[in-house]
């Protein structure tokens, strides 16, 4: 009933000014249609990008340094310790499949952010005990040992599960709540969104950047437990500001399983297996425009033309408003759509993953590699390991700014597209980077190896910058740009699951990176008796390990190049009133 009081003050507000409400199917926080001038846009995503800051400063603050706690107070040895860091951010990035499914289906996004912060904060303080009470301390006396107490253990990875649930609902909430705040058929916001997602990542980077050097710092040189105090802090005061931001945000209400639907036009293409193509696409079942109550219309694709008979209308099926054909039985045009579009992302999603392979190394190796170079500046001054993660950081910025602020208006005037390039072209071009990044990654290691062996002086870590400025670069354009792609082409109640997928990339790339290095260390011991991964990485051949790498995803672009040619972006229909300029992909 709600629902359709909503949509009927709707209805009456499209007939009025367009340019004073928002008729993108949200509602403001009394459930009424938002008004444009005091909702939205950059006052409400403001307060959002605010939680992701701190947020992203817990999180890389605690797993950036993670390898490095598991081998200093944990005491395991390198092989182990990058399993389980894959293992915990694989787990952390693939939770967010069930978070964003609940937030799109039952609990809406607000909703499941306000969850997620309790949990993150339960994670956190689960955390500050096992540093403080004596009896859930690694060691029992306050020195060090060399067999860490399983309670401890116990405990601590208790913590970091919790904070790996808090993350699957915030990761694909936040950023997909953030976006809704800008309207996709009104010509000024929806360019605004097009900047959203850089500068989201900005603040990401921010946050990233204070995490492994200040939060890093503090944990190696005076207490890992004041770290987690801090952190804990700033959580808990940016939660208290995205609360207050309620009266200007524009919410979309659940409808439901977004899975049904595409259910249904399975069922319903099956059922009609045998009957014939229409003469044309018109003929195809579609709710008239006046009367959609449920988000924007799709144009029809000529692509999986099976799922198209889902929408034939036979003879007998009566399509009046007081009695509607089951929708087991026909499907709009709209809704097989939906099906296509998720359909065609599988491939894309696939050809991504090589990239997550290569995010993954520089929270392991990449960290293990500056741990055993000179890390001093000057003579007293000694950075963490850690901290040298700040140089993707460093690069994703400089990246992002330039090709905001400089790229995309050049661009733009240049193709004639609002995006400047496709998305498929931004990701693609950030994948060039990740090959380089490896690449450079093996000449940096085998160097440091041979200095190693030789007993000669240590390399200085800023060798690595090279490594990581590339990966960071890569980051700006592959990673926003999936998160972008993964956002705009799902269909528009799946937004939340959207960003999921995004992150499933970076899910599964950590597991992928833990099988090859299960697979690689069990073929190499066996073909010559030595495993490029040893006991610590002076005894391993890690830059054999990143060439490897970098082959595989040099390999993994032609792929991508080959699909994204052929792909096809979802094609909204724009009606009499909405904003006639098309939105290329």
């Amino acid at each position: 009933m709600e629902q359709e009081m909503v949509e009927k003050m709707r209805g009456e507000v499209r007939e009025g000014d367009q340019e004073k409400w928002v008729y993108d199917s949200s509602v403001d926080h009394k459930g009424r249609v938002p008004p444009r001038a005091s909702t939205g846009v950059w006052k409400a995503a403001l307060f959002i990008i605010t939680i992701e800051f701190s947020e992203r400063l817990c999180f890389f603050g605690l797993s950036t340094n993670l390898i490095t706690y598991l081998t200093k107070v944990i005491h395991q040895d390198l092989k182990t310790a990058a399993k389980n860091v894959n293992y915990w951010s694989g787990v952390t990035t693939m939770l967010p499949l069930i978070g964003g499914f609940l937030a799109d289906s039952y609990t809406g996004r607000f909703s499941m952010i306000l969850l997620s912060s309790t949990v993150y904060l339960m994670g956190l303080g689960l955390l500050i005990m096992s540093r403080f009470i004596p009896s859930l301390k690694p060691c029992e006396a306050d020195t060090s040992c060399q067999h860490t107490s399983k309670v401890h253990e116990v405990t601590f990875f208790l913590a970091m599960y919790f904070i790996s649930v808090a993350t699957g609902g915030y990761k694909p909430c936040l950023e997909s709540f953030g976006a809704d705040q800008f309207d996709d058929d009104h010509r000024e916001e929806r360019k605004k969104k097009m900047s959203y997602f850089n500068w989201w990542n900005f603040a990401l980077c921010c946050g990233l950047v204070l995490g492994v050097t200040v939060v890093v710092y503090v944990q190696d040189y005076v207490s890992w437990g004041f770290a987690d105090i801090i952190l804990t802090i700033a959580l808990a005061i940016t939660i208290i500001i995205f609360y207050f931001g309620r009266p200007f945000y524009r919410y979309r209400m659940p409808q439901g399983s977004p899975l049904t639907p595409m259910l249904q036009v399975v069922v319903a293409a099956m059922k009609k297996r045998h009957l014939p193509y229409p003469s044309s696409p018109a003929l195809l079942y579609e709710v008239p425009k006046p009367h959609k109550s449920h988000g924007r219309l799709l144009n029809h694709t000529k692509t999986l033309r099976f799922l198209d008979k889902a929408a034939i209308i036979e003879g007998n099926e009566h399509l009046s408003d007081d009695k509607k054909s089951s929708s087991w039985r026909l499907t709009t045009v709209t809704r097989v759509e939906e099906l296509k579009l998720i359909l065609n992302m599988v491939p894309i999603w696939l050809t991504s993953l090589a990239f997550g392979t290569c995010v993954a190394q520089s929270a392991t190796f990449f960290i293990k590699q500056s741990s055993a170079m000179n890390r001093k500046i000057g003579h007293h001054f000694e950075i963490p390991p850690a901290a040298i993660y700040t140089l993707t950081a460093t690069g994703m910025i400089i990246a992002v700014t330039v090709y905001d602020k400089v790229l995309v208006p050049v661009l733009r005037r240049a193709t004639g597209n609002e995006r400047g390039i496709t998305i498929l072209q931004r990701i693609g071009f950030g994948m060039i980077f990740s090959v380089l990044s490896m690449a450079i990654a093996a000449l940096v290691e085998r160097r440091r190896l041979s200095m190693a062996i030789n007993r000669a002086v240590s390399m200085s870590v800023f060798w690595l910058a090279p490594q990581f400025m590339l990966l960071g670069v890569g980051d700006a354009f592959t990673l926003v740009g999936l998160q972008e792609y993964f956002y705009d082409q799902v269909p528009d109640s799946m937004r939340s699951l959207g960003i999921a997928f995004y992150l499933s990339v970076m899910g599964v790339g950590n597991f992928l990176s833990s099988f090859l290095i299960t697979i690689v260390n069990h073929v190499t011991e066996k073909a010559s008796g030595n495993s490029w991964f040893g006991q610590d990485l002076n005894t391993s051949r890690v830059d054999h390990f990143y060439w490897l790498l970098s082959a595989i995803n040099g390999l993994n672009i032609f792929v991508f190049v080959v699909l994204s040619r052929r792909y096809s972006y979802k094609n909204v229909q724009r009606g009499v009133g909405d904003d006639q300029v098309e939105s290329m992909a």
